[in-house]
């Protein structure tokens, strides 16, 4: 049967799994939206589907692959899609929920902790950028951007599913038992004593990444094991978050493969 009110508790939950995160926490789960979203989550944790009326009738049964599903009146569909220009499909998945353990236990990780990062867009970027990079993983402060947040979501790419990521109370606390486990914290900071490349990544590593319009925090740079300078012509003193952590991220990925 289809849902053909905006009215329907179904779709009155979609939309506060859309917009509040407290509900998103309590239930343990997210909303993702689109066809290549649907197609890369995996189905153990898609908790269900819900598809447009024309996207059922243009793909047929098949497409969804036994999984369980509602479908709903196109103009219903769009009171609850994120965007402009629906594609039709969004799912309910269960979360991953990662332990420190999970991200620091493979021999010499290479990691990111993120401080109170604010932008969804930059967030997700940083995500997707990880995976490409042979990250292990993504440590952020509890202050930072809700990653579950869909704009976050979409900015992914569907590294969501594959990188591991956990929030924590305090970045501190984590350096010290990165360094209990030999894991070097770096921070790019304009005091850096040699530039990012000049350093050795090749064992345990973690980069310390700050906010978007205040950088990273004096205190928590004091705190990290080397301070590193990405060179930068003109007047600029810093780049954007994201940008900054694709610059070090991809410098481990060259010389962990010598390139």
């Amino acid at each position: 049967m289809m849902i053909t009110s905006t009215s329907n508790p179904q779709v009155k939950h979609l939309q506060q799994l859309a917009k509040k995160a407290k509900v998103r926490k309590e239930e343990g789960v997210y909303l993702v939206e689109g066809i290549k979203m649907y197609q890369e989550a995996p189905r153990e944790r898609i908790q269900k589907v819900y598809i447009s009326k024309s996207l059922f009738e243009e793909k047929g049964q098949a497409f969804l692959a036994g999984l369980e599903a509602e479908i709903l009146d196109d103009r219903v569909f769009a009171s609850v899609s994120d965007t402009k220009t629906p594609q039709g499909i969004l799912c309910i998945i269960k979360r991953n929920n990662y332990q420190l353990e999970d991200i620091i236990q493979k021999e010499n990780p290479h990691l990111l902790l993120l401080e109170q990062l604010q932008d969804p867009g930059n967030v997700g970027t940083i995500l997707r950028t990880a995976e490409g990079a042979g990250v292990d993983g993504v440590i952020l402060s509890g202050t930072s951007v809700d990653l579950y947040n869909p704009k976050t979501i979409r900015s992914t790419m569907g590294s969501i599913y594959r990188m591991p990521f956990l929030y924590v109370d305090a970045l501190e606390e984590i350096l010290l038992q990165l360094s209990k486990k030999g894991i070097r914290t770096y921070a790019a900071h304009l005091d850096g004593k040699n530039s990012y490349d000049k350093e050795n990544y090749q064992s345990g590593c973690a980069f310390l990444i700050g906010n978007e319009g205040n950088g990273l925090s004096e205190s928590l740079s004091r705190k990290a094991d080397t301070l590193i300078r990405i060179p930068m012509q003109g007047k600029l003193e810093s780049l954007n978050a994201a940008v900054a952590a694709s610059i070090l991220m991809y410098e481990v990925y060259r010389q962990r493969r010598g390139i």
